[in-house]
């Protein structure tokens, strides 16, 4: 099959691209924005564009499936920047949603995000639990899966939704494995935590994830969430780092039950759906947690 990869460059979105190559011809997408070319092998094809106002439709010329990456990378930039969810997740949704109608894409893959379950659900929350997003990644997101329904209906596209759980590896170099390790080579003996350090939530490792992902492509049902059984909280992502790099710091709070504003403080995904298509979770949230530090330690990706 031939697949188009947006967000091709960045985190996820290059491991899945590798991953694909395996089996498929493989076209990766991206704005260069925050992926870089470093994540691009160099037999694969390369287009440089911006799904937020470029014509995508030449991009996805003779594409079986897309897999749609490309998003806001931070969950937090709300209300400092008020555009970027929109213009990233909404409004680059759509122009991917008409490329796929006009080139007469017959798949598509949505990365969405755990997040818009929101906080007031059962944990772990399963896939038809409500959507109740509190922050404007999570708006953005829960309406980037309606568009995508809509089209599914209308233009007869088969589509899967993938919702993540926290994704780690040693490509990412953003989130709290990334900013504990960094300042803790600034300041060994202090660690600066945001919250009260109690925010539980679920992480799994980029390759459990691909994993996950192209076993809910493969299947015949629409709505996945990919994470791991469990949870580990902030204090405990902050051991395993302290732990893996020789230290024993003070931990030192800026207070409150949420990291940031619109950050949900439990989160832990019902997975048995996918499981049942034959995936599993080969590492649990602190052994995913502890590998990311490694290979961020040593420079792995």
């Amino acid at each position: 099959m031939k697949v188009v990869v947006t967000g091709g460059a960045g985190f996820i979105g290059s491991r899945l691209a590798e991953k694909l190559q395996e089996s498929h011809e493989v076209t990766v997408l991206d704005n260069l924005s925050s992926g870089t070319e470093e994540n691009i092998s160099e037999d694969m094809e390369m287009v440089e564009a911006d799904i937020k106002h470029d014509n995508l439709e030449e991009a996805f010329q003779d594409a079986d499936a897309v897999f749609h990456f490309a998003a806001n990378p931070k969950v937090n930039t709300f209300p400092e920047n008020r555009q970027k969810d929109f213009d990233e997740n909404l409004k680059g949704t759509k122009n991917v949603l008409e490329a796929c109608e006009e080139a007469g894409v017959e798949e598509l893959v949505f990365a969405s995000s755990s997040v818009v379950y929101g906080e007031e659900t059962e944990i772990p929350t399963p896939e038809d639990a409500n959507l109740d997003p509190i922050s404007m990644y999570g708006a953005t997101k829960a309406g980037g899966e309606h568009m995508c329904q809509v089209y599914q209906q209308i233009f007869d596209i088969n589509l899967t939704v993938v919702r993540l759980a926290n994704i780690v590896g040693g490509r990412n170099r953003k989130g709290v494995i990334y900013d504990f390790i960094h300042k803790l080579q600034e300041n060994p003996e202090r660690l600066e935590i945001l919250g009260n350090g109690k925010q539980r939530k679920s992480y799994l490792h980029i390759e459990d994830t691909v994993d996950g992902i192209l076993a809910a492509w493969r299947s015949d049902k629409t709505v996945f969430n990919v994470g791991s059984r469990d949870s580990i909280d902030v204090d405990g992502i902050a051991d395993v780092i302290a732990d893996e790099m020789g230290l024993n710091p003070v931990y030192e709070y800026t207070g409150g039950e949420k990291g940031w504003d619109g950050d949900v403080p439990e989160m832990r995904l019902e997975i048995e759906k996918l499981v049942s298509t034959g995936w599993e979770p080969r590492h649990n949230s602190k052994e995913s947690v502890r590998k990311t530090t490694r290979e961020l330690l040593e420079g792995r990706q």
